[in-house]
């Protein structure tokens, strides 16, 4: 009998996402005559079962598209909001798999999805993923959707900054997403001519920072672009961090969970308000006016770059393949030049973070990047 295909996209969009889906979709009917299906939002649809045929009029047209055709949420199986309460619903997901005869469900996302799909898995499902973050921070895999266009505008903001730093004679400072792996800002200060680039790998001193600015000054260069990964820290506030990862690691131990997260998540709230305090230090430091442009959700839309449609289309096919063979349980993952398949047990949890031997950081060192440190 014909396989049944269920496919979802979880967590935050990316570009290349409906690339993704177009390759699964269109291998699954036309090379193996398989039946594809799509749910709604993310792991909320699949509780709700809300679906949508995936024929190859629903598939025309979308591999240019940003965003994803069958919407998203970060809604987690184990605790979805439910009126005014959290449930848990992977039973009754169970039950719409089986409901819609399923022989495996394909979920598309980066960290959170992961684990949510293993949690799935552990309950006997069928499950295959697919490498989705423009935050590149998926372990065991060198690249995810929607990373490379990410990078592009990201480089092209930090392009066009240049010109109003120059004629103002400012520090421009550029906040760039990546979550708490630096991979996006490295990649685009580097590719924009960034003259700072801090990430969260290399915490800072702003003294240096300050240092590096003023140099260019006797060197007669006025301006400077600075370029921030939204999870970079000082020297300080890393060491303040790490005390409360620890003290919630403690308190987790003995159970006192959420006034350990209440804590935590009061200390990376206050990280939103980290730039535009570095702003006003940098300005005092240096004598230089300052300004912060946040690229937010900017970095996140449009048309996918032509390396994410060819990234997306490789995962999604080989995807495909996986299904015939009825080889689950796994995450295709980019390796080299090729494609493969790795256990999800070896991915969820785990962040990739930037090496500090990385050639990128070298690269940065070699053509005069100052990373604070």
């Amino acid at each position: 009998m014909a396989k049944s295909v269920g496919i979802l996209t979880a967590g935050g969009d990316s570009p290349g996402l409906n690339a993704a889906i177009r390759a699964i979709g269109k291998t699954a009917l036309s090379a193996f005559d398989m039946q594809v299906i799509g749910f709604h939002d993310g792991f909320r649809g699949l509780v709700e079962n809300r679906t949508v045929r995936l024929d190859e009029t629903a598939l025309s047209g979308i591999l240019t598209i940003g965003g994803t055709l069958l919407g998203t949420s970060r809604d987690k199986p184990h605790r979805m909001p439910m009126g005014d309460k959290f449930l848990d619903m992977t039973n009754t997901i169970v039950e719409t798999y089986q409901k819609n005869h399923l022989d495996v469900l394909v979920c598309l996302g980066g960290g959170g999805t992961h684990k949510n799909a293993f949690r799935l898995m552990q309950k006997g499902l069928n499950i295959i993923t697919l490498p989705k973050t423009i935050d590149n921070d998926l372990a065991m895999t060198d690249s995810t959707i929607g990373f490379d266009t990410a990078l592009t505008i990201a480089t092209e903001a930090i392009d066009r900054l240049h010109s109003t730093a120059h004629s103002h004679h400012r520090i421009i400072i550029v906040e760039i997403m990546g979550h708490n792996a630096g991979w996006l800002a490295l990649g685009a200060g580097i590719a924009g001519g960034a003259n700072v680039v801090l990430i969260p790998e290399m915490p800072y001193d702003i003294q240096i920072v300050a240092d590096a600015i003023r140099h260019r000054l006797r060197h007669g260069k006025n301006f400077s672009i600075v370029a921030v990964a939204e999870g970079a820290l000082s020297i300080e506030e890393a060491k303040i961090m790490r005390t409360a990862v620890e003290a919630k690691e403690k308190a987790e131990k003995k159970e006192d969970k959420k006034k350990a997260k209440i804590k935590l998540d009061k200390l990376k709230t206050q990280q939103i308000d980290n730039t535009l305090h570095f702003s006003k230090q940098l300005e005092n430091l240096t004598g230089l006016e300052s300004r912060v442009t946040i690229l937010g959700h900017l970095q996140r839309g449009g048309t996918p770059s032509a390396i994410d449609r060819l990234l997306a289309t490789q995962l999604g096919t080989t995807c495909v393949s996986l299904i015939n063979e009825e080889h689950y349980g796994v995450m295709t993952a980019v390796k080299g030049k090729y494609i493969e398949s790795v256990p999800l047990e070896e991915v969820v949890g785990k962040r990739k973070t930037i090496p500090l031997d990385h050639p990128w950081i070298e690269t940065a060192h070699r053509v005069g990047i100052s990373l604070g440190n």
